[in-house]
């Protein structure tokens, strides 16, 4: 996307960190959640009208609406409680990736 390029060239160089951390600590675990929009009230004072750009942004999704703060817990959750994962980005964005 257009006017991006800041964001994502941090966005990789932390995914990338991530995955040569969880080598370099191993057995600590390194994970990253990739959140895509979620609906929080730090969209109030972003954007002249959140619940116009939440139903807009939503709506280019797969899943055709925006992630909760219930949903974005639930991933931090999982990688937490989940012994098994390490150097990995979990994505919970519904499907901006793909689209």
């Amino acid at each position: 996307m257009s006017g991006t390029a800041l964001t994502a060239g941090i966005t990789g160089g932390i995914e990338s960190l991530s995955r040569a951390l969880a080598v370099e600590l191993a057995p600590l675990r390194v994970n990253v959640i990739r959140p895509g929009v979620i609906r929080t009230e730090l969209w109030d004072g972003s954007v002249p009208d959140p619940e116009a750009f939440l139903r807009g942004a939503g709506s280019e999704l797969l899943t055709r609406r925006v992630g909760t703060a219930e949903e974005a817990a639930a991933a931090h959750l999982f990688v937490l409680a989940n012994a098994y994962v390490t150097g990995t980005t979990l994505a919970i964005d519904g499907g901006a990736a793909l689209v």
